[in-house]
């Protein structure tokens, strides 16, 4: 009897946070992982531990490109790159909106669009978007936002398309993960509202019924599970990993 086949898998936003926990999540379950991320340093612990490191914007659509072709025939798709930019509301321009959607919303569909196609019957793709992007409290992430709920708006856009394959397509809403871009949050907004990160930190903990954050490798696990055979069944959905923060 012949050995299961390695699965190969891309993971944006590899150097940190979330696609780094889910990049150290692939390989340890024996995944060939590429780890696409912006941040050369970020990538070389995962190259360290075997994945293929592609140094990539992929905000731009040359490098955007680069990843695509890199990626044609992977089993799996986890797009964890993101960007924000933390402002009041009244002082988001042109320009944040367009790099922000450039990063959080653009790549992500042209990355479905690029890969999916490509994807063996049954493989299977991850976007993650943010609790943001169905709750308004946080305005001075209003743009980051806007760009998450279109990430849901694509996520279900590519589960129809790519259903003839089939290939299934979901998204996660993450809430508080320890991550270097909750540093940002806690840093930038607690600024711009005359409160102490600690005060910030605080608050948003409270609003959350199980009381706390979450760590990258916790929701490597719900990754896992939507890329598995085990949610075979589960394309076009959203679901939110948020300790209770949103229950819709």
């Amino acid at each position: 009897m012949s050995s299961p086949r390695t699965r190969r898998a891309l993971v944006t936003g590899a150097a940190s946070g979330i696609g780094a926990g889910a990049a150290r999540f692939l390989l340890k379950s024996g995944a060939d992982v590429i780890a696409a991320d912006v941040n050369p340093q970020g990538l070389d612990a995962l190259a360290e531990q075997g994945a293929a490191p592609l140094v990539a914007d992929l905000g731009d659509p040359d490098d955007r490109s680069k990843v695509i072709e890199a990626a044609r025939g992977v089993d799996w798709l986890v797009q964890a790159a993101g960007i924000i930019r933390l402002k009041d509301i009244a002082d988001i321009t042109v320009e944040d909106w367009r790099e922000l959607f450039q990063v959080n919303a653009e790549a992500v569909f042209f990355c479905c669009q690029g890969i999916g196609p490509t994807m063996p019957p049954g493989g299977a793709i991850v976007n993650i978007s943010s609790s943001s992007a169905k709750l308004s409290n946080t305005t001075e992430a209003a743009s980051y936002a806007a760009t998450k709920a279109g990430v849901l708006s694509i996520t279900r856009s590519f589960a129809y398309a790519l259903s003839s394959i089939p290939v299934r397509v979901n998204a996660i809403c993450p809430g508080i993960i320890d991550t270097p871009m909750q540093d940002a949050v806690l840093d930038q907004v607690s600024a711009l509202r005359g409160i102490s990160p600690q005060q910030l930190s605080d608050q948003r903990q409270e609003s959350v019924p199980l009381g706390r954050g979450a760590t990258p490798d916790e929701i490597a696990e719900l990754i896992w599970f939507l890329l598995s055979d085990g949610a075979g069944y589960m394309t076009g959905q959203a679901i939110n990993f948020d300790g209770g923060l949103v229950t819709w």
